[in-house]
């Protein structure tokens, strides 16, 4: 009899099964086989009765959990405990960590096995950790599985205690959670910063100089006459006017194009030359955490694509497990990026003793290892024959990993003063102090330039970590191109001469909006959710219309500043930082089993301060009209919620409240850039109605009109009855100002046929959708983003970016290769690009390739093993039967 090995998807699956013997049958439970109810059509029929039944944790009975099996996974937990029956001992080989353990704990709990049971974990899919985690079983973690039933009793508890509150006092639909709400008030918080954000106004200059040998850099203005220029550093946030005690001198534009007339024909020196030493250490390997931050950063995926990007790799035998806070290599990877970094840079890159990282964080596993390359060879994505969103993840993951073994970066941070000061004044007359801002006379002026030379590049070589989002304090004026020239070599007394001398305004900027990036590090300095959480809760931010993306910013809606503030005023601690990330902390504890977790559970809801309580005192205290409403400062109107979203308010032409005007607020406006004239500009638009651009070719009126969903154009008048005039909306970079009638008349005309495809002689067209516009063959469609719009596509390029996108699902599949006959019946085999991937075809049986096996590679006898084997899983899998149909009664006379 086989021994059944259980794991969470079909690529890991798949994967697990090469490296294992004869005797083995690897099968997988896509994920959780069961959870609490999401709804009460999922709730037994024993249970409908129960109070407690649609929360699915009885709180009076010792927290029990409701489980129940999912629809879509009734079928899956079938194929499973039947196949468990052909087996004498059940492997469960889920991921290492809560979740995974969980997991675990419920195909046990569900599958209720009568033959020997074994856990194995393992850190990668590698054959070696394979074959060392069959060797050394153990059993299920109880800790672990409270610890993540804990998680999950707190997270449905706040969840179904507060957002019904909501409902009631905010709106319909909207929901609060134990991580979620703590991370939206950071959202908020930022927002509320730039709302008050008072921007203060500065000049300064910037110099590009040449040496007597014709080498060129920049440098900017550092002080005048002794006292030193106003930077963005310099002004208060809250004010916009310098910071009290900072002697500096801020210049206006008529005093800085003063100074720029007068340095024009002074005499510019090297003053000083300073040098500092700096060592840099390679980044530690990465975590959960900073690989979203790093790939985000480097290439704007989202947290969520770069776990599912990770997961892909794990599943694949790529990488090591990707759910992780430890920065620890083991011995093993440690040896293999020594010898990969050798074999790329010679036995003198390597740093001389084998270098390890401690993880600092509040929250680690240390049990994990970090996320590495699988094995102890280390190949390059090159190597691997890696592709797209792969490549390029493995290639930062396998950098960062072989970086640290390589030896530290040493730089020298080197600081230049210059002088400009009157032609032939002595340095000791020219440096008089202070600056008188009524008679401006420059005796000298300090500018400063700074670079870094490299001395040894060390790690610097293979990988470099990068740049972090700019500064609160830096301003959105565009640097002059020559301040990023290279800094030549100096010495103190050198003389230079002026190029070219630029003066320009500045505003300073507020505080930046989250990105993915930010966000992630954020959540992690404060010690809140776990690393694995942090796309879902991201995700679920956005879903729930309490934010959305604006690029790469994460903006939050007017919906998240009502609910926060309702929080944070009636349930404080469930947003607090600390308080969250103290629940973090004994959730850690019963993980290692040092806390208990019904009495924690318990203390949460039940206690004389708990949850439970709070709810029903506050849910009588809560004035709903007061969370309503929103009061933004620098703003004279009303902002208010209601069932369908936010609008502004303001009195009638009468002052009288009952004739107040109001006017629906755009899905995309940000809080903090709601200002009044944009709100004047919206109730002109509502008060003008319609635009009219003109007539089409029928003379019919073509009108511009402004919805809540944003700008469209209309094709004639609306009349009474079913039948609606045509409209289109405008493409997102096509301002509502600048529409023209020929632009109308175009979107109207939509959808817009550029041709036939060659290859099929179907028609190619383009049109806007609720995504945008769009091109379309058949059943593909492909978003037009860029410089590409409507208006301007052509043929060629539709068929270009056609060529490039995924097949559709229902797209007709394209042969890749013909491999010949079959050998039982010599029908045709062949291989096809469908929407999952290469597959190979059998008459109606598919079998999908392996992620390392491509087309051109596939043998004959090898697409007849894949056919076989998939067909000894569709005979494992029992057919769903047809429900009865209900016998249709008639209705007596």
């Amino acid at each position: 009899m086989p021994k059944l090995v259980i794991v969470e998807s079909p690529t890991k699956a798949r994967t697990i099964k090469g490296f294992l013997p004869p005797g083995y049958e690897v099968l997988d439970s896509h994920g959780h086989i069961r959870d609490l109810p999401n709804s009460a059509s999922e709730v037994p029929k024993r249970y409908k009765k129960e109070a407690w039944a649609k929360l699915g944790i009885n709180v009076k009975d010792d927290f029990a959990l409701l489980y129940v099996v999912a629809p879509e996974n009734r079928k899956k937990v079938r194929e499973l405990k039947k196949a468990l029956q052909a087996a004498d001992e059940l492997i469960i080989a889920t991921d290492e960590d809560r979740e995974g353990e969980s997991i675990g704990w419920h195909i046990f709990d569900e599958l209720k096995p009568k033959v020997p049971v074994k856990r194995i974990v393992f850190h990668e899919i590698t054959k070696s950790a394979i074959v060392q985690a069959l060797e050394n079983p153990g059993a299920l973690n109880e800790d672990l599985v409270n610890a993540q039933k804990a998680r999950r009793i707190l997270d449905r508890l706040v969840g179904y205690s507060l957002s019904p509150l909501l409902w009631k006092k905010v709106a319909p639909k909207l929901s609060a959670g134990r991580v979620q709400s703590a991370a939206m008030r950071m959202l908020v918080e930022r927002e509320r910063a730039r709302r008050q954000f008072v921007p203060g106004a500065y000049w300064d200059l910037a110099a590009q100089l040449a040496t007597r040998q014709a080498e060129a850099f920049g440098a900017r203005l550092h002080a005048l006459n002794g006292v030193r220029v106003a930077a963005g550093r310099d002004f208060d946030k809250d004010t916009g006017e310098v910071a009290a005690g900072a002697n500096v001198v801020v210049l206006n534009e008529e005093q800085a194009r003063g100074v720029q007339a007068q340095l024009t024909g002074m005499a510019w020196r090297v003053a000083s030359v300073a040098e500092r030493g700096v060592t840099r250490r390679p980044a530690a390997p990465f975590t959960t955490s900073t690989l979203q931050i790093e790939a985000n950063r480097r290439f704007g995926f989202s947290a969520r694509r770069t776990m599912r990007v990770a997961q892909d790799l794990y599943e694949s035998g790529h990488i090591t497990y990707m759910r992780t806070d430890s920065v620890h290599l083991s011995s093993e990877a440690i040896q293999g990026a020594r010898r990969k970094a050798e074999e790329l840079f010679g036995a003198d890159a390597l740093v001389p003793q084998p270098r390890a990282y401690k993880t600092a964080s509040r929250n680690a596993q240390e049990a994990h290892e970090a996320i590495r390359p699988a094995g102890d060879r280390m190949q390059s994505a090159r190597e691997k024959q890696l592709k797209d969103a792969e490549r390029r993840l493995y290639d930062l993951i396998w950098k960062r990993t072989v970086a640290t073994q390589l030896r530290d970066a040493r730089l020298n941070n080197i600081t230049v003063s210059i002088d400009a000061c009157p032609e032939g004044a002595a340095a000791q007359e020219a440096d008089a102090p202070g600056w008188d801002a009524a008679h401006p006379r420059v005796r000298i002026a300090a500018f400063r330039a700074s670079g870094t030379r490299i001395l040894e590049q060390g790690f610097l070589r293979l990988y470099a970590e990068a740049p972090a989002e700019p500064k609160e304090d830096a301003d959105g004026q565009g640097r002059p191109d020559f301040l990023s020239a290279p800094l030549p070599r100096l010495a103190e007394g050198e003389p230079l001469d002026l190029e070219r001398l630029d003066c320009a305004g500045h505003e300073t900027r507020p505080p930046a909006r989250f990105t993915d990036a930010s966000l992630v590090k954020a959540l992690v300095d404060n010690g809140i959710g776990r690393p694995s959480t942090y796309a879902s809760i991201i995700d679920t931010i956005q879903q729930r219309q309490y934010a959305f993306k604006r690029k790469q910013e994460i903006v939050p809606t007017f919906m998240a500043l009502a609910v926060v503030s309702l929080l944070e005023q009636t349930f404080s601690s469930l947003v607090d930082y600390e308080f969250t990330a103290r629940m973090e902390d004994v959730l850690d504890q019963i993980a290692v089993g040092k806390v208990e977790w019904l009495q924690y559970v318990e203390d949460f809801f039940l206690g004389d301060a708990g949850l439970e309580v709070q709810v029903s005192e506050q849910e009588a205290r809560i004035d709903a009209s007061l969370f309503r409403s929103l009061e933004l400062p620098n703003f004279e109107y009303q902002v208010r919620i209601n069932r369908f979203g936010p609008y502004i308010e303001r009195p009638g032409a009468g002052g009288d409240d009952d004739d107040s005007e109001r006017v629906d607020l755009p899905p995309d406006m940000a809080p903090a850039d709601l200002t009044m004239a944009a709100a004047d500009a919206l109730f002109q638009r509502k008060m003008a109605g319609p635009k009219r651009l003109g007539l089409d070719a029928q003379g019919e009126e073509i009108l511009l009109r402004d919805g809540r969903y944003g700008p469209y154009v209309q094709l004639g008048q609306a009349q009474e009855g079913p039948s609606r005039p045509k409209r289109v909306s405008l493409p997102k970079n096509l301002p509502l100002e600048e529409v023209t009638l020929e632009q109308a008349q175009a979107l109207l005309a939509l959808p817009r046929t550029l041709g036939v495809h060659p290859e099929d002689g179907e028609p190619v067209i383009t049109h806007v959708g609720r995504y945008g516009p769009y091109v379309n063959h058949g059943p593909k469609f492909v978003t037009l983003k860029g410089a590409d719009t409507v208006f301007n596509v052509t043929l060629a390029r539709a068929l270009a970016l056609l060529a490039e996108a995924r097949p559709s699902r229902r797209a007709q599949p394209k042969v890749l290769r013909e491999l010949g006959a079959h050998p039982e019946d010599q029908a045709p085999l062949q291989v096809l690009e469908g929407y999952y991937g290469p597959y190979v075809k059998h008459h109606r049986l598919n079998a999908s390739l392996p992620k390392d096996v491509k087309p051109e590679a596939l043998t004959l006898d090898a697409a007849v093993a894949l056919l076989e084997e998939r067909r000894q899983q569709k005979k494992k899998t029992p057919r769903r039967k047809a429900a009865p149909r209900p016998r249709r009664r008639t209705r007596r006379a």
